[in-house]
């Protein structure tokens, strides 16, 4: 068999374009100290808080720093552990949800600062068997400050795979 220049070239460029598209692919793992902004240290996002008696809840009060987020996360395709407050739940699964660092986040405690939370859209359902399972979510990471009624949360990830986070 002879091969032509032409496909000689194709062959090199096919070849040379392999390792990128399979980097495009591999997710870069971060924790949660890199949601915060670097210089921003987590000791000043926290205020002190003042307690509501009426509906027995402390309300955390948060600076500025708080809703500061990492510009380098915006729109990097990502990969992060955490654990699952719903939002969205059906027969199928967890659709939507909040990713948190800790058990319990949301729930048990006050919630963290926004640039602590994450708010996610899962493609396929994560499992309601599986809810207290800490699970690693891997997908498109984007800055955007919004209010759920769970906590305000700082950015927002297009979940497009989730697997258990295994110790």
């Amino acid at each position: 068999m002879t091969v032509t220049r032409r496909q000689l070239m194709t062959y090199a460029a096919a070849s040379a374009a392999l390792p990128r598209a399979a980097f495009a692919n591999t997710p870069t793992e971060i924790t949660w100290d890199d949601l915060i902004p670097p210089g921003v240290p987590y000791s000043e996002i926290i205020g002190e808080g003042v307690m509501d008696e009426r509906n027995d809840l402390w309300l955390p009060q948060f600076d500025a720093n708080a809703t500061k987020l990492n510009p380098a996360l915006n729109g990097l395709y990502i990969k992060i552990p955490g654990f699952i407050i719903p939002i969205d739940m059906s027969t199928k699964g967890v659709s939507s949800f909040i990713l948190v660092p800790y058990v319990g986040a949301c729930l048990h405690t006050p919630p963290p600062p926004p640039n602590q939370l994450v708010f996610v859209n899962a493609f396929t359902p994560w499992p309601s068997d599986k809810l207290w399972d800490a699970v690693w979510v891997t997908g498109r990471m984007q800055h955007d400050l919004q209010t759920t009624e769970v906590a305000e949360t700082g950015y927002v990830l297009e979940a497009e795979f989730m697997e258990v986070y295994l110790w």
